[in-house]
């Protein structure tokens, strides 16, 4: 028996199983403190549904609809098409302020607020203001026809497959998307 490996392996570092198993995998980089619960994909694309629902009302009821001609393919193959492009922008720096602001002041947009998750970086404190930054910029990928549906599904198998339920913008940022209530009070003293 002492001319092969044993089957069976020891544990010596204390600690539950799983969170061994978790510390010891594939891009096991950064400790989960015990007890936190990881968003899954599904709770993350309900909260991002909603943020959008949310900023698109507000949108509607700013711009009186108006901006509404930012999907509207008519005026994107027109001479005009310049208006679709303004429209467009809006949408786009208004979900980009959204996250920013109430990242900084929440740790958490208010869909994921309503689904009782919360961003916090990788070593369990607050995001800074750059990472809230990068971010927003990067979610808007999820806005652009076509592409959010390559990178909406793409990112959301990432999640299911990663031990650490890590979008490509959380390994980008360092972040990690977990239940807010499952987190230690010290990792969520932040969060509102």
């Amino acid at each position: 028996m002492t001319d092969h490996d044993s089957p069976i392996q020891l544990n010596l570092s204390g600690g539950t199983l799983a969170k061994q198993i978790v510390s010891a995998g594939d891009g096991g980089h950064w400790p989960i403190p015990d007890g936190t619960i990881l968003a899954s994909g599904v709770r993350r694309l309900a909260a991002f549904a909603v943020d959008v629902v949310i900023v698109t009302t507000i949108l509607m009821v700013v711009t009186r609809r108006q901006v509404i001609n930012a999907w509207n393919i008519d005026l994107w193959t027109s001479p005009d098409f310049h208006y679709a492009l303004a429209h467009a922008s809006v949408v786009l720096i208004a979900h980009w302020l959204y996250w920013r602001v109430t990242g900084l002041s929440f740790s958490r947009s208010l869909g994921q607020r309503m689904f009782g998750i919360a961003v916090i970086a990788e070593d369990g404190s607050g995001m800074t203001s750059q990472m809230w930054d990068r971010r927003a910029l990067r979610k808007l990928l999820y806005l652009l026809p076509v592409l959010n549906l390559y990178f909406g599904a793409y990112d959301l198998a990432r999640i299911s497959q990663r031990h650490t339920h890590q979008s490509n913008i959380d390994l980008h940022v360092g972040s990690i998307v977990a239940h807010a209530d499952s987190l230690p009070p010290a990792s969520r003293r932040h969060i509102r």
